[in-house]
């Protein structure tokens, strides 16, 4: 009897903390061995000439969300997982909603429901948009319980958003139950403002979303999430950063010693305020918030990156066909640049662009990629060891790569549920070949292989990389969390 249900052989190991040739020895869906030669197994893959990956953590991506009107949003928990596992991530942390004047939990029965048809293995971040007393004291700690170790707040969008008192509420009981915060950083009012002043000049085309939410909006909200979290002693991750000014106050943070966390996406890194100024509707292909710079700030994204003030790159998948009634012109071609749905598709497409725009063109190392794209998200989200490295005891959890192949993007090559992707056109150097799911191949060659269904919810604990310092301004502190009681 084979001692091993599986080898990988001959690859470019590549851990994050260096690249070694061996085998990889795998049972019963895990890691079990890394040797120079492995030859007792049922199975093998021969990888020569390939790197060896851990396979990719996707900690911010927007998976089947159910509607308060009914309905969900277009990418499925299958159409999902096809479009990852075609772009090497595996693993992915996606949104519970909750709808103002509502709790979470029957949202979370649901939304488990949702992803358990799905092939991904997944973990959730509950959103807060509503912190009633019934659902902070009652239904969010039962969430958690169940597994849930981050909570999602907006300081924008309607009807998401938070005012100040609330995103209190939220650190504080997050800091309770031992949760990780995570933030989107813009500035409710000021978009508000800025957008009624331009829809009243008849600047109404999608370029003006770019111009209602300008980099200092998003600054100024970064700097005011930060000094609350600080206030309150309670770790948070700033979200999709899109400029350096963010970065700074995250910098700045981080250099006081507080807990703050910063990420970043691919869009940030390649798209700009020009592509959603293309003629007619097309710059609604390119709208997300926050909105893509210049090609100035992405150089000076990437030297955040490099200083490792933004230590995860994320895909922030929110995806919407440009046709139909749940598309972009849901609201017609000629909405303005208010109505029009933000967000844009990147599950498949994440790892080739920041490996070719990265490793490919001398920016990061290939040490810096598998620490972005996979450690430290799944360290920062509480899934390590488990997930996110290729180490004795991991899930077998890879992506084998080609980093020669050189490949054009295409929306059929991205696999999702829409009918567009923002970077059609774009030539990559490096692309998945093969994709293992706990030692399963779950794609080869562009065709999923997985069966729906196959994916395993991934319950978080406690973990101390969130646990709050024990540092709150004079010393005054009137809720210490259980830790440090």
């Amino acid at each position: 009897m084979a001692g091993y249900d599986l080898a990988v052989r001959g690859g470019q190991v590549a851990t994050g903390f260096g690249t070694t040739r061996c085998d990889i020895g795998v049972k019963d869906g895990r890691i079990v061995a890394i040797a120079e030669r492995i030859t007792d197994a049922a199975r093998a893959i021969e990888a020569d000439g390939l790197l060896v990956l851990p396979g990719g953590v996707d900690s911010h991506c927007h998976i089947e969300e159910p509607q308060p009107g009914g309905g969900a949003n277009e990418e499925t928990f299958a159409t999902a997982s096809a479009a990852a596992f075609a772009g090497g991530t595996t693993s992915v942390v996606c949104f519970i909603p909750q709808w103002k004047g509502h709790g979470v939990w029957e949202r979370y029965v649901d939304y488990r429901a949702r992803a358990a048809r799905g092939m991904l293995d997944h973990s959730f971040h509950q959103i807060i948009s509503d912190p009633t007393d019934a659902v902070m004291e009652q239904e969010v700690p039962r969430v958690v319980a169940e597994g849930v170790r981050s909570l999602k707040v907006f300081l924008t969008y309607e009807p998401l958003h938070l005012d100040d008192a609330q995103y209190l509420r939220v650190l504080t009981k997050a800091r309770e139950l031992g949760c990780l915060v995570t933030v989107h950083c813009e500035n409710y009012a000021a978009i508000n403002w800025r957008t009624a002043e331009l829809l009243k000049h008849g600047m109404a085309a999608p370029k003006y979303h770019a111009w209602a939410r300008p980099p200092v909006v998003e600054r100024e909200a970064t700097h005011r999430a930060i000094a609350l979290a600080e206030l309150v002693d309670q770790p948070i991750q700033v979200f999709h950063v899109s400029c350096a000014e963010a970065a700074e106050e995250i910098a700045r943070a981080q250099a006081r010693g507080v807990k703050v966390w910063g990420e970043t996406c691919p869009q940030y890194v390649t798209l700009t305020a020009a592509d959603i100024d293309r003629p007619g509707f097309e710059g609604a292909k390119f709208m997300c918030s926050p909105a893509p710079r210049t090609r100035e700030e992405h150089a000076r994204i990437w030297e955040m990156i490099r200083r490792g003030t933004l230590d995860v790159i994320s895909s922030d998948h929110c995806a919407f066909s440009y046709e139909g009634d749940r598309g972009k012109r849901q609201n017609g071609a000629d909405a303005v640049f208010r109505d029009i749905p933000n967000g844009i598709p990147g599950f498949a497409a994440r790892l080739p662009i920041i490996f070719s725009e990265g490793v490919s063109k001398g920016r990061i190392s290939l040490d810096d990629f598998v620490r972005l794209t996979s450690t430290n998200p799944a360290r920062l989200m509480g899934l390590a060891p488990r997930k996110g490295m290729i180490a004795v005891g991991a899930d077998a959890d890879l992506a084998l790569w080609d980093p020669a192949k050189k490949v054009t993007l295409t929306n059929a090559l991205m696999q999702h549920a829409v009918d567009y992707t923002p970077y059609e056109g774009m030539e990559v150097t490096g692309w998945p070949v093969a994709t293992i799911r706990r030692g399963e191949v779950v794609m080869r060659d562009g065709k999923v292989q997985a069966e729906p269904g196959t994916g395993r919810f991934l319950p978080r604990g406690p973990y101390d990389l969130i646990r709050p310092r024990g540092i709150t301004p004079d010393g005054f502190d009137p809720a210490p969390p259980p830790a440090v009681r």
